[in-house]
């Protein structure tokens, strides 16, 4: 026998702990986790619309529980993101030098403005909070945006569909602010919103004729979609039919090139990036049942949207958050860490 197994002064050091620097809770909790729950929140919306037109008590009573339950994914969703910034601020700054950083982030204070719209017939008054506190962090962030793409390198400096959430997002306010009657305000947020709409589409196409995007990032484009939607949603509300069959008739051919174009579009496969398919297609619903849900056919076709947007979007949700689980989504949308 060896000396090794027979000296008993012979010491071995204890095994190295299994994990030596615990990485703590939320410390890399990804923003790409709230496209899909806004597109949830979309979807939930546009099943109450459609119990609305109706008259179905079911639909409604499965939308409002299904709200429900979104609303509450996504305050567990905030609060985990937040443990972040809130632990060191330059965080944020890190996030919004990535693109999909910049869209998770939009999207998760757009969430806010549609949360505000699900809670408009149960406390007018919290809903009318939560839109002032998301304007102004939206508001907010589309400076800060700027501010890091000014200090950031000259090739980055380029339009994307994301700037349709920072600048054109505010189009959402409306939601809430038509039903509890401040439409001067609602009309207001929606003519400035158009004109930023018009000048990101004008931009987005001379850059797409003289570049193609990665396939990677070609799935961001479908977010041109949802501000005609918004529009046309909007404009019903206020009850401006004209503009409003207009915006409709822009976001159907807006929806029939990206479905055209369903196989070049999603080239890459499957990606946390497709929770960008996910909310304009609910706009995309709920606009066709608020133009044209009057009529037998704006109905039936509003209907198949929505199904198609639920279809679309659960099992988007349900992969990016098993992901998340997983801990590879922030590794696949280079989350910003502690």
């Amino acid at each position: 026998m060896s000396q090794t197994m027979t000296d008993p002064k012979r010491h071995f050091p204890p095994p190295p702990p299994l994990v030596a620097n615990p990485p703590g809770l939320w410390r890399r909790t990804p923003p790409a986790i709230f496209p899909p729950v806004m597109g949830l929140l979309g979807m939930g919306l546009g099943w109450r619309l459609l119990g609305e037109v109706m008259a179905n008590i079911a639909i409604a009573s499965v939308a409002e529980a299904v709200l429900g339950a979104v609303a509450l994914l996504y305050v567990f969703c905030a609060v985990a993101w937040l443990a972040k910034p809130l632990r060191r601020p330059g965080v944020l700054i890190e996030e919004l030098q990535i693109l999909p950083g910049r869209a998770g982030v939009a999207a998760g204070v757009l969430c806010l403005s549609l949360l505000a719209a699900v809670m408009v017939p149960y406390a007018p008054g919290l809903a009318l909070v939560m839109v002032a506190v998301a304007t102004v962090l939206l508001a907010g962030l589309g400076a800060l945006v700027l501010w890091v793409l000014a200090r950031g390198p000259e090739e980055g400096r380029t339009v994307t569909p994301v700037f349709h959430l920072l600048f054109v997002g505010h189009v959402l306010a409306p939601l809430s602010l038509v039903p509890m009657g401040y439409t001067r305000l609602a009309a207001g947020l929606l003519a400035v919103t158009t004109a930023f709409a018009v000048v990101i589409w004008a931009v987005s196409v001379v850059q797409l004729w003289r570049r193609v995007p990665p396939a990677p990032l070609r799935p961001l484009l479908a977010i041109h979609l949802a501000p005609a939607s918004l529009f046309t949603t909007v404009s019903a509300l206020l009850g401006w039919g004209g503009w409003a069959t207009g915006f409709g008739a822009l976001a159907l051919a807006i929806l029939l090139v990206l479905v055209a174009s369903g196989r070049w579009l999603l080239a890459a496969g499957f990606s946390p990036l497709w929770g960008a398919l996910t909310f304009p297609l609910a706009a995309a619903a709920t606009a066709v049942l608020m133009a044209f849900g009057s009529s037998t056919a704006g109905l039936a076709l509003g209907s198949a949207l929505l199904l198609a947007a639920t279809a679309l979007t659960v099992p988007v949700a349900i992969k990016v958050m098993q992901a998340w689980a997983k801990g590879a989504l922030a590794a696949k949308t280079n989350a910003a860490s502690l």
